[in-house]
């Protein structure tokens, strides 16, 4: 035991001396009231420490210990459907022990360490072992079968003895290797050092949301990462809950860094009561929650980020597609500012401090679609919101943001104000995942690629005429112009727009999806070609079909798309009957 003393005090930064020994980023006690901390930069035994908890009360001479360990978090069954702190403490147990209001210094297990788990054996004594390879399995929740693996830093090469199928704890030894290291069903790791694997791969499927914009012309892969920036009440979270809800992740990590308290009581209280639509059980048993608000130290923030990110890569090595919503890593930035503010660093642009590029690429980079060491293909996939102040997306974090993701969805203050919802702007928004999921979408239907070109290019089009519109009023625009802001309009309210209150719009199937896209570009194209020979325009805005394809989206289920094939047909016969009419009065 190495221990120091506080020489002095800076808000959340803590310096001491005596630490002689220690290594960085190692944790150590802080205080008589025994606060969590972290060394961040060491210097011949001076240390500055940040601290994890309020150490308000705290002063000069109090005694620093070390653990000689680095900030780790313990992994094992149970974490699926608990609720952390930015430090893997259990918030319900905490309230168990000590109220509403948390005491300074207030320790709890992360894991349940008297509960009994069934555990499975799926090898004998003797057999060959290396890490991360799978010793049994244990039922965590009706969703996830978890996976006892053999730690990375386990260095035997065969097993002396194995337990047999039954319940134990996690403290209960499970396995021993030939080198006399013994196993249990939990596990530590560093949360700053990534989990190895045995491969990166290229990513190549979708995470599919249900949400049409995103799917269709702004895609995610499996392993991908994506950004949601957008002001103050432009639907960030709410576009988060939509996606963890409906995504065919098998794991949902969702970390509110920062976030208000009002915001992240939502998730806490929302969370639990929803519905799973692929178990029809709570969605709680197949989601990790970390809560961290704004009114809690801001250096449990920056270390939520690492929590949750190595929570999803232990799953992720399980074989599982583990999707991660960060809300938001703006505040996890401005955490970051004021740590540096307090040990006097040189700030760089709006006193965000110069490693601020490198933190953020550090953990986005540690999302992607991986083999991993026991040869199971995991993906770990990070949608990380970003609230730049006034929706200025010059701003650093935004800025420097894009510089490491390949998906952004750029929320529109507009699109929100006319309650337009997701309110993700199809101007701003791109996806560089469309080339790798190009394949995934053409086994369903080939018209994917062409059809999303076509649409995003009428929606382009739609924006310049606008601008043409408000000067000179669309009466003096042709009839082939102003038929590309109907069919936009079409779009936007028939395709892009969703109901979440809707029962059948608020999740949409990817075939449901392309098919409505296609007869929407199809009614484009006749109508086109119908007034080029002559029909006006008003004629065509007068069809039925018109209305009946916006409708489409609430009223056909996903379980019954093969009727849009009548609603095809009847668009067919609708325009063929506007062509005979014009044809004849050419022929007069």
């Amino acid at each position: 035991m190495i221990e120091g003393k506080i020489t002095r005090i800076s808000g959340p930064i803590v310096y001491a001396e005596g630490l002689d020994g220690c290594g960085l980023y190692d944790v150590v006690d802080v205080g008589e009231a025994k606060l969590i901390g972290e060394i961040i930069r060491l210097e011949q035994g001076k240390a500055t420490i940040q601290v994890y908890e309020d150490d308000t009360g705290m002063h000069v001479g109090e005694k620093v210990v070390s653990n000689q360990r680095p900030l780790s978090v313990r992994l094992g069954p149970g974490l699926v459907g608990t609720i952390y702190d930015g430090i893997q403490r259990p918030l319900k147990s905490m309230y168990d022990d000590a109220g509403a209001f948390l005491l300074p210094g207030l320790r709890t297990e992360p894991l349940d360490c008297a509960q009994k788990w069934k555990f499975t054996p799926a090898l004998k004594a003797g057999n060959p072992i290396a890490p991360g390879i799978v010793l049994g399995e244990v039922p965590e929740t009706s969703s996830v079968k978890h996976k006892i693996m053999v730690p990375p830093y386990i260095r035997g090469r065969s097993l002396v003895k194995i337990a047999e199928a039954g319940s134990y704890t996690i403290e209960e030894e499970i396995a021993e290797t030939d080198l006399g290291e013994k196993i249990y069903l939990a596990q530590y790791w560093p949360v700053r050092k990534p989990r190895p694997y045995a491969q990166k791969m290229t990513v190549s499927q979708p995470l599919v949301t249900g949400q049409r914009v995103i799917d269709v012309f702004f895609p995610l892969s499996k392993g991908g990462t994506a950004a949601i920036p957008g002001g103050f009440g432009t639907g960030k979270t709410m576009t988060q809950h939509a996606v963890a809800k409906w995504c065919d992740a098998d794991l949902i990590v969702y970390i509110g860094c920062g976030e208000r308290g009002n915001e992240m009581t939502d998730v806490l209280t929302e969370f639990p009561s929803l519905i799973d639509p692929r178990t029809g059980r709570s969605l709680m048993e197949r989601t990790i929650l970390i809560a961290n608000t704004s009114n809690m130290p801001v250096a449990a923030r920056e270390v939520s980020l690492y929590s949750g990110i190595t929570l999803a890569e232990y799953y992720r090595d399980m074989g599982m597609a583990v999707a991660i919503m960060a809300d938001s890593t703006s505040r996890w930035a401005e955490a970051l500012r004021e740590l540096s503010g307090r040990m006097e660093e040189m700030p760089a642009e709006e006193g965000f401090p110069a490693y601020l590029p490198t933190r953020l690429a550090e953990f986005y980079e540690r999302a992607g679609r991986v083999s991993s060491l026991c040869g199971k293909e995991g993906s770990v996939s990070i949608i990380g919101a970003v609230s730049p102040p006034g929706g200025d997306f010059s701003e650093p974090v935004t800025q420097h943001t894009k510089r490491f993701i390949r998906c952004f969805w750029a929320l529109d203050r507009e699109l929100a104000n006319a309650r337009h919802y997701p309110a993700i702007g199809w101007i701003d928004s791109y996806s560089e995942y469309a080339e790798e999921v190009k394949e995934w979408w053409d086994k369903l239907d080939p018209r994917w690629a062409s059809i999303r070109l076509e649409a995003l290019d009428l929606l382009k089009r739609e924006q310049r005429l606008e601008q043409i519109v408000r000067l000179i009023g669309p009466d003096a625009l042709p009839d082939t112009d102003r038929l590309v802001l109907v069919v936009a309009e079409m779009i936007k309210n028939g395709f892009l727009q969703q109901n979440a209150f809707d029962e059948i719009d608020v999740y949409s199937v990817p075939e449901k999806q392309i098919l409505i896209l296609q007869l929407m570009m199809s009614f484009y194209q006749k109508s086109l070609a119908v007034i080029r020979q002559g029909a006006p325009l008003m004629k065509l805005t007068a069809l039925a079909i018109r209305e009946e394809l916006v409708r489409i989206k609430t009223s056909i289920a996903n379980d019954k798309i093969e009727e849009i094939a009548a609603i095809a047909k009847r668009m067919d016969d609708e325009f063929a009957s506007v062509e005979r009419l014009y044809r004849k009065v050419e022929t007069v």
